[in-house]
């Protein structure tokens, strides 16, 4: 599956200010099968802290929506989430004590962003909480010059570096 560009801003967020020391994209569990169709957006391993962060991306610019509206949207989410555990329960089991649980979106509704405060254990940073963390991958953007091997961040490097 191709990695989309809000994974990769996710990822060098992950990789850039959190510190992780390995970032993977669309994570397939082993042995295939319908098992394997059920990807992680983003992982981000931090060996120092022993820290797991497992991260759905939704980058839906229009808000997020899944079909059949808030309902279907929320039972989604809370599938993924399911997903995200158990992937931490059966590959990561006493490797990666800490575990943090993210979801990311730039638009979400009042509404959907209340439904998903009931999720216990997952992480929003959606809305001001994601704008927040793309301004800080902007300004370490403008700072730096040398290649992190992310799309979305050299593209903010670039926008960054621009004389005007």
């Amino acid at each position: 599956m191709k990695t989309e560009m809000g994974e990769y801003l996710v990822g060098a967020y992950l990789k850039l200010v959190m510190k992780c020391d390995f970032v993977e994209y669309n994570v397939r569990r082993t042995g295939g099968k319908l098992a394997g169709l059920n990807e992680l957006d983003v992982m981000g391993l931090d060996f120092r802290n022993i820290t797991a962060y497992l991260c759905e991306v939704t980058t839906h610019l229009g808000g997020l929506q899944y079909t059949s509206g808030n309902r279907t949207t929320i039972e989604t989410i809370k599938n993924k989430y399911d997903k995200l555990r158990d992937y931490a329960k059966n590959h990561l089991p006493g490797v990666f004590p800490k575990r943090r649980f993210m979801f990311w979106s730039p638009v979400v509704s009042a509404g959907l962003e209340m439904e998903l405060k009931r999720i216990r254990g997952l992480e929003l940073v959606i809305n001001d909480r994601y704008s927040a963390c793309v301004d800080e991958l902007l300004e370490r953007a403008s700072k730096v010059t040398y290649d992190t091997n992310n799309s979305a961040f050299r593209m903010l490097q670039i926008l960054g570096h621009l004389r005007r």
